[in-house]
């Protein structure tokens, strides 16, 4: 029975890492595409904070949604082999975002393809962050749940 607790109790981790790194991609996308277009506001600003709260979530639901199957095997490998590096958690999402560039690309509607490069690079530097993001809420314990003897009490 503990055995069941620590699977759901590392499940619920995952999810919440994968939030945080859907939330920490979409905010840096909206910071680079923010200083792209020229915006760059005084400390303080009244406009910028209220836009934020309303435009970081709303990209972070897209960053979920088109990433979650690339995501799901890039966490299942990290927590089949036990990686806890930071590293291969940003090699990840990157691997995340040219695995959704190549699907914008093959989609049949012309006006999904992303062709800039600084789009491309932008969308690649987002899904490092959130690499980093996830490693640092959930990745550092991956493998935890298979290394750790859970004995049941009655045995």
């Amino acid at each position: 029975m503990r055995r069941i607790i620590a699977y759901l109790v590392r499940f619920a981790v995952i999810l919440i890492g994968y939030v945080v790194a859907s939330l920490a991609a979409s905010a840096f996308l909206n910071a680079l595409f923010l200083g792209h277009f020229g915006y760059a506001p005084e400390p303080g600003h009244p406009t910028i904070a209220p836009a934020l709260y309303f435009s970081v979530p709303f990209v972070a639901l897209f960053v979920a949604y088109f990433g979650f199957m690339p995501a799901a095997v890039v966490i299942l490998i990290a927590e089949v082999l036990g990686r806890r590096d930071w590293l291969f958690y940003a090699l990840g999402g990157a691997v995340i975002a040219v695995v959704f560039l190549g699907f914008a690309h093959n989609v049949s509607d012309g006006d999904f393809d992303i062709t800039g490069t600084n789009a491309r690079l932008a969308i690649v530097g987002s899904g490092m962050v959130g690499g980093i993001f996830y490693w640092l809420s959930a990745g550092r314990w991956a493998g935890t749940w298979r290394r750790e003897p859970l004995l049941d009490p009655e045995s």
